[in-house]
């Protein structure tokens, strides 16, 4: 009799057990790779991202240095590319991109000099130069020992929806390199772009000035409240990139051309959702469009386009997308 209830104890206690087990997580699992198809998160350069034979070889000059007075107190590094067929003749196309260490890194996944030369020499797009420039460090001279990568700005500077930085891209980085290169005066022939906060960083150029810039790149943009700060001590409140939607819907629509790129499992913390914010980015500029049409209202409306992918808070998708953003752009 009481081997019985043991073994019954025992059956129990190892059904309870095997009950109880979690599933293994799915982050755990090790997915099967199949033929000829892309796995969930990854994404590849294409061949407009990488060297090609007999295309000419444009030139990268950089890293240079700029002390900003419209954002005072800060030194930037900048690199600037020209292809191989601008002659100074006729304005060329401008791209403006932030990160510039990163944009430019020719191991990266956004190798946007590398996408420019090759279009370019297609004829995919127009003749453009490129500018790409680093969040500012605080002081008067570059930290030589911090290299390229350290953006200790570059909150304030690209979560921010100040005119800020619209003022020292129009007022000071331009002008810098016009003093060198042709660059076009049209706002039709500027594009700026950005992954994470140089997205919304470069949004809140074109929503501030865009009499300058009509183009906007946006990849895994930050359109959260990462610029917020609550009203304290006798200041204001600082509002985050998350009241963009908002300020879309309820002002008159602007002559702003932008891509949105963004995927299902981008980042969600304290400062919100990447993937809901991006979303709701398109909802908004949707929105807009439609109303302005229903009232037959004068005036531009928002071009938009975006490609929703399953990727993190990563630049691979948005590399892989690149060229054809700015076919787009420019097409």
């Amino acid at each position: 009799m009481t081997r019985v209830i043991l073994a019954t104890i025992l059956t129990i206690g190892v059904t309870a057990v095997l009950w109880v087990r979690p599933p293994v997580p799915a982050a755990a699992q090790t997915p099967q790779p199949v033929s000829g198809q892309r796995q969930p998160g990854t994404y590849s350069l294409g061949p407009d991202s990488l060297p090609q034979e007999g295309v000419p070889k444009g030139k990268l000059d950089g890293p240079l240095v700029f002390k900003s007075q419209a954002i005072a107190g800060t030194v930037r590094r900048y690199w600037i590319y020209v292809p191989a067929q601008y002659t100074g003749a006729t304005p060329a196309n401008v791209l403006v991109f932030q990160d510039g260490q990163r944009a430019t890194n020719p191991t990266g996944s956004l190798r946007v000099p590398q996408v420019l030369e090759n279009l370019v020499h297609k004829k995919d797009i127009p003749v453009t130069i490129g500018i790409f420039i680093t969040p500012g460090q605080r002081g008067d001279v570059y930290p030589e020992d911090l290299g390229t990568g350290n953006p200790n700005n570059r909150a304030a500077e690209y979560d921010s929806l100040s005119d800020a930085y619209a003022r020292f891209i129009v007022e000071e980085m331009l002008p810098e390199v016009g003093k060198t290169y042709n660059l076009t005066k049209d706002p039709a022939g500027r594009a700026i772009g950005g992954t994470s906060s140089g997205a919304i960083c470069a949004f809140t150029v074109a929503w501030h000035r865009p009499d300058q810039f009509r183009n906007v790149i946006s990849m895994i943009g930050s359109y959260t409240s990462i610029g917020y700060r609550p009203a304290q001590d006798g200041q204001t409140m600082v509002p985050g990139g998350d009241l963009y939607p908002t300020l879309i819907r309820k002002n008159p629509i602007k002559p702003i051309k932008i891509f949105l790129q963004d995927g299902s499992a981008d980042l969600d913390n304290q400062h919100g959702n990447w993937f809901l914010a991006n979303q709701q980015m398109l909802a908004a500029l949707t929105y807009a469009n439609t109303v302005a049409d229903a009232k037959k209202l004068p005036g531009p409306r928002y071009e938009v386009k975006h490609e929703w992918g399953d990727g993190a808070h990563s630049d691979a998708h948005g590399g892989s997308l690149l060229p054809d953003m700015l076919r787009w752009m420019w097409k």
